[in-house]
């Protein structure tokens, strides 16, 4: 099944006649004599089991790709009728505005289009009512294919959604939207009525942060915690908490099998019937296959429920399995019901964490000592064998979390989960949990403001992964601390792993990939600096904390020499305190908090590269992109946009922030062909009509063209005219919609295509616009790139 999602294309025609060749001929083997020989019929029906699961959901995949809407829909207004089939979520959008995000199960048959998809994931602002799990609506709906921003080890999109069974993403129109009708019985709606009681009753409390908590650990409701929490138990190292885990599922299982057991016992014809244990085991596991599908059937969930039925089976059966194939059952049973759990980060983290525990096979003593001797060796085992792992997955590791998890696993799994479950009975006891959750939160928040409390790694080589992910399963194994040692050397290279630099008079440009706004990121071989901080998304929401931070810390930087905001628009600007707020920064320039003005004439070299600033023209345009509090003047911010040129080797890069028609008219008269011209041309302004005229792309006249821009975004950006315009003057037009996160090098003469993230992340659910794939495919001749 794994080898699926690491295909770039699906299996055509002849791929998959090879494949029913291949099965129908293994199965014809079965019938031969020599067949029955153990080894062969052990290594046939391996064959066997591995094709069908490869064919079973290659066949899943392209029936949810063909779900998806068309080219020529992705824009378009639909009108959709159907059934809100999720927790509707809580958002805000620029300037704050509320809205709700939600999936919309499709009607065909009350839906006008015959092509719309089954399932809608929606965000919808300014609705006449606050919508609820079971209720139908009417909604205009823009559509768009699933997409999202693509950086180097970054979230998916695409594939989350793939995973969800979502082929379609959509926002509504403020107008056409009506509600038909209220919900009926379902579990979304029970799980919406006990939402909106966990809410009523905490409502008058000013710190919301318990409801969030006590919301996600009894319904699986992880949205309700706000982005600000989130992080900060990450960084504590607790997260997995926050989840509905196996620890919650084996204890709500062990309660109920508990109390069906005493009850069983008091009727003699019950026990005639199945013995009490019995009745008690299998109670339990309905009961936790009950409270996992009412909390969201999430990963953890899964695979616990998974192996009670099995140990049930078992112990019915009066079999006995060895440990590995009990969990490896229950993993096939995850990955047969969702073949896309292995692309999850949860379903590694769930499985290993006990796959570590039972290697392990600590045996507790008796009484209290046992007791605290057994949970600190399950937290360090659990600890020690997945920091490698954690660090594959997520670059960085709570130093403090050892600690954390000491006091934060006994809070969360004995009070605050059952306080959270059995307010649904008794709801002053959700307050009860609240403040729980309010004592947890500041030892956390004390434990976050310690020296090196998270450590931040850069992205490892994919040999030092393998070596590290050994090393970890040794230290948690209960062997000589000769043999751990041998682990803790395994890991060493992935804790220490080797950057990449330029050398010296050379220079990296990153363009990542932030949706309509403008970032880059330039290194040289000992200095960074950030140009432009991307857009605000909303509150606690923005690229410098979703996508500038990760892509720095994944290159191992710490701190910025430099940070330079062209001019103080969101798009260019909302990423900014995030930035300040996470990294130390030597020097502010442009429209920064605290920052010096830019102006046309400041200059300086950082390891023989040279950087100067060709824009604002002081006696000109004063003001616009100086620091806060500069007085303003009647003119457009994109006027006073700083433009940096940077320059080593005879290679040049052009930054050009929003600057417009006016200004780009007098950098040509100020500068000329000579000063301009350059390799790599940050389109101005994302590609609008304002910028980008005739004279100054013939002057600069880049051979690459790379535009900052959103997928389907409402200004049309790149405007075609403009498009044509570099292309007429021979460049290569990037868009990092198209391309996603772009990496130039100056000491490096490549095709530019190869270095795009989508290029270089193939996949059969990141399919490359045509005028990617088509250049990706001719392999461009390097030395047609080279200057003459």
């Amino acid at each position: 099944m794994g080898l699926v999602h690491l295909l770039p294309e699906l299996p055509g025609p002849v791929a998959w006649r090879a494949w029913t060749a291949v099965v129908v001929t293994l199965a014809f083997t079965m019938a031969l004599p020599f067949a029955r020989v153990a080894k062969v019929q052990w290594l046939t029906w391996s064959l066997l089991a591995a094709l069908a699961g490869f064919g079973l959901t290659a066949a899943r995949a392209e029936a949810r790709l063909s779900d998806m809407p068309s080219v020529e829909q992705a824009g378009q207004v639909m009108t959709l009728t159907g059934r809100v089939d999720s927790l509707p979520q809580r958002t805000a959008g620029i300037g704050g505005v509320e809205g709700w995000r939600f999936i919309l199960d499709v009607d065909p048959a009350a839906t006008a289009s015959t092509a719309a998809p089954p399932r809608v994931l929606l965000s919808c602002y300014q609705m006449p009512t606050p919508p609820r799990a079971g209720e139908r609506w009417r909604l205009d709906v823009k559509l768009r294919r699933p997409h999202g921003l693509m950086n180097p080890h970054g979230f998916d999109q695409a594939l989350w959604m793939l995973d969800q069974d979502l082929p379609a993403a959509g926002s509504c129109r403020s107008k056409g939207q009506e509600r038909l009708e209220s919900g009926g019985f379902s579990v979304d709606g029970l799980r919406q009525s006990m939402r909106d009681a966990i809410d009523r009753q905490l409502s008058e409390r000013s710190d919301r942060r318990g409801a969030g908590v006590l919301a996600a650990l009894s319904l699986g409701d992880q949205g309700a915690v706000n982005a600000a929490d989130w992080a900060l138990y990450r960084d504590a190292g607790v997260s997995h908490l926050l989840s509905v885990s196996g620890l919650h599922v084996t204890m709500f299982a062990w309660l109920a099998g508990a109390a069906a057991g005493w009850a069983w016992r008091r009727s003699a014809r019950l026990c005639l019937r199945l013995p009490a244990p019995r009745a008690a085991m299998w109670i339990g596991a309905v009961a936790a296959w009950l409270y996992a599908l009412f909390s969201g059937w999430g990963v953890p969930s899964q695979r616990t429920v998974g192996l009670l039925v099995i140990l049930a089976l078992l112990r019915q059966a009066g079999a006995r399995w060895p440990w590995p194939m009990s969990l490896f059952a229950a993993a096939a049973g995850v990955c047969a019901a969702d073949p896309w759990a292995l692309t999850q980060a949860g379903f590694w983290l769930s499985f290993c964490a006990v796959a570590l525990l039972m290697a392990a096979d600590h045996r507790a003593d008796p009484g209290w000592r046992g007791a605290l001797r057994n949970a600190w060796h399950t937290q360090w085992v659990v600890t020690l064998g997945l920091a490698p792992l954690t660090l594959l997955l997520f670059q960085q590791l709570s130093i403090v979390g050892l600690i954390a998890n000491a006091f934060a696993i006994p809070l969360v799994s004995y009070v605050i989960t059952p306080l959270a479950m059995l307010g649904a009975l008794c709801p002053p006891l959700w307050t009860l949990g609240a403040w729980c959750v309010a004592l947890m939160n500041a030892m956390l928040e004390a434990l976050r403001v310690l020296p090196m409390a998270v450590w931040h790694l850069p992205w490892p080589p994919a040999w030092t992964l393998a070596l590290g992910l050994i090393g970890g399963a040794a230290l948690a194994m209960p062997w000589p601390w000769r043999l751990r040692a041998g682990g803790l050397a395994l890991c060493l290279p992935m804790l220490w792993p080797v950057t990449f630099r330029p050398g010296p008079g050379q220079f990296e440009l990153w363009l990542p990939d932030v949706g309509q706004g403008g970032a880059a990121i330039l290194r040289t071989q000992g200095h960074t600096m950030v140009f432009d901080a991307g857009p605000s998304w909303g509150p606690g929401s923005d690229a410098g904390q979703r996508v500038l931070l990760p892509l720095l810390r994944g290159l191992g930087e710490r701190y910025l020499d430099l940070l330079m905001v062209s001019h103080a628009d969101q798009d260019h600007a909302g990423g900014a305190a995030s930035l300040l707020a996470a990294l130390p920064v030597e020097r502010r320039l442009g429209a920064v908090p605290g920052g010096e003005g830019c102006r046309r004439g400041q200059r300086w070299t950082w390891d023989g590269v040279r950087f100067e600033v060709l824009w604002p023209i002081a006696e000109s345009e004063p003001g616009e992109s100086g620091a806060a509090g500069q007085k303003r003047k009647a003119v457009k911010p994109n006027a006073g946009s700083c433009v940096l040129r940077v320059e080593a080797a005879g290679r040049r890069v052009l930054l050009t922030g929003d600057v417009e028609a006016p200004q780009e008219a007098r950098l040509v008269r100020e500068d000329g062909e000579e000063e301009l011209r350059s390799e790599v041309l940050v389109v101005p302004h994302h590609g609008s009509r304002t910028s980008s005229t005739t004279a100054f792309v013939r002057t600069v006249a880049p051979r690459v063209a790379a535009v900052q821009s959103g997928y389907l975004n409402r200004f049309g950006h790149p405007k075609p005219d403009v498009v044509a315009r570099y292309v007429a003057v021979g460049a290569l037009l990037l868009n990092t919609v198209d391309c996603g996160a772009w990496l130039w090098r100056s000491d490096r003469w490549s095709s530019p295509i190869e270095d795009c993230e989508r290029a270089k992340r193939r996949r059969y659910w990141l399919r490359l616009p045509p005028g990617i794939a088509s250049e990706s495919a001719a392999d461009p001749d390097p030395v047609e790139l080279m200057p003459p």
